[in-house]
């Protein structure tokens, strides 16, 4: 069409499942389809360096921002050869977290954009975190926004990824926030059986429920606090796992206590909202022990959608967030994320 933009958006998240790549068209602020999208794999080697980024040097982080970017870019060059894709107006790209610490007012995603835009020639839109961060707000979730102009026909936006996270119209403004983590804690679990992941929950369905230690995660603070509040790699290390970890259970018990605390978590914000009917989205939606345990706990009517929008609405939103910068178009919302303004955020890298 015409007046159509087309873009690309790229989300590599906590759960360091691969990357999310999305070809996109935008007809409008709610019009929408996604031509072609696919999920690359990383190395195992790629994969331990992001997961272990946090514990290296600064300089060593720097390098590797430069290394996973020039990874990005060559990834859109391929992407786009694959599909034969002509039309590009940007790439949009998430980046991967290494640190969010908005109590602090700093958090990091690597992935270089000037390295991606080198790489594959197209302009390159990041960095869509920091700037909320620094004008007071948590820099997450920032979905929501997509979730206003793009889902708007369900009452809430469900994602299952590393982390669960939530977005809603209250009262004539959107708000959202982190739940509990989901996959970040589940699949740490399952590698050290061996898995990438515990596919449909099965790892987990053969363990015994500790309601000690499902208790212990439950009365951790960042459950009494109120919204705006987003959850970090750094808060499992040094708060979830440290409890986990007192406890002497099988790994299999482990996976399936917390299960349960995540269940807990996730039906106590729907009782507590109301929502009669929620979109579910993520690679937790694959987890059927997850799903039919929270039917069982919820009478909100669960939708989940096409394949597609399960594995690619991250991308996709990533991509609307660009969109909605390269318009110039308020893309981050203080109503969710507790900055002190609504602004556009994101950093523009145009072809040298």
């Amino acid at each position: 069409m015409e007046n159509s933009t087309f873009c690309i958006g790229l989300m590599s998240g906590t759960s360091l499942d691969g990357l999310d790549i999305c070809y996109v068209r935008f007809d409008s602020d709610t019009e929408f389809e996604i031509l072609q999208a696919e999920t690359i794999d990383y190395s195992l080697k790629l994969k331990n360096q992001l997961k272990n980024a946090y514990e290296i040097s600064a300089m060593e982080l720097c390098e590797l921002d430069v290394h996973f970017g020039y990874y990005l870019g060559e990834q859109v060059k391929l992407f786009m050869e694959k599909y034969q894709i002509q039309k590009v107006d940007f790439v949009a790209s998430h980046g991967q977290t290494i640190f969010h610490q908005p109590n602090k007012n700093f958090t990091l995603q690597i992935g270089n954009g000037a390295a991606i835009s080198s790489h594959c020639n197209q302009k390159v839109i990041c960095d869509f975190r920091t700037q909320d961060v620094v004008l007071g707000g948590q820099g997450a979730p920032l979905v929501p926004i997509g979730d206003e102009l793009l889902f708007n026909q369900f009452d809430a936006c469900l994602n299952l990824g590393g982390f669960s996270n939530i977005s809603m119209n209250r009262e004539g403004k959107r708000i959202a926030f982190d739940i509990c983590p989901i996959n970040i804690v589940l699949n740490h679990y399952a590698n050290q059986l061996g898995f990438d992941y515990d596919k449909g929950g099965l790892l987990a369905s053969k363990g015994a429920i500790n309601e000690d230690l499902v208790s212990e995660l439950n009365d951790l603070e960042f459950y009494s606090k109120d919204f705006p509040k987003s959850l970090g790699f750094e808060w499992i290390e040094t708060e979830f796992l440290t409890i986990v970890e007192k406890y002497d259970l099988s790994i299999e018990n482990k996976m399936i206590s917390c299960l349960e605390h995540m269940l807990i978590q996730l039906s106590n914000c729907f009782k507590k909202y109301d929502i009669n009917n929620v979109l579910i989205t993520g690679g937790g939606t694959k987890n059927d022990l997850l799903i039919n345990r929270l039917r069982e706990k919820i009478a909100t009517k669960i939708i989940i959608p096409n394949e597609n929008l399960i594995d690619f609405k991250e991308a996709l939103i990533f991509a609307f967030l660009g969109y909605r910068k390269f318009n110039n178009q308020i893309n981050c919302l203080a109503s969710v994320t507790g900055a002190s303004k609504d602004h556009s955020s994101g950093i523009i890298y145009d072809v040298i």
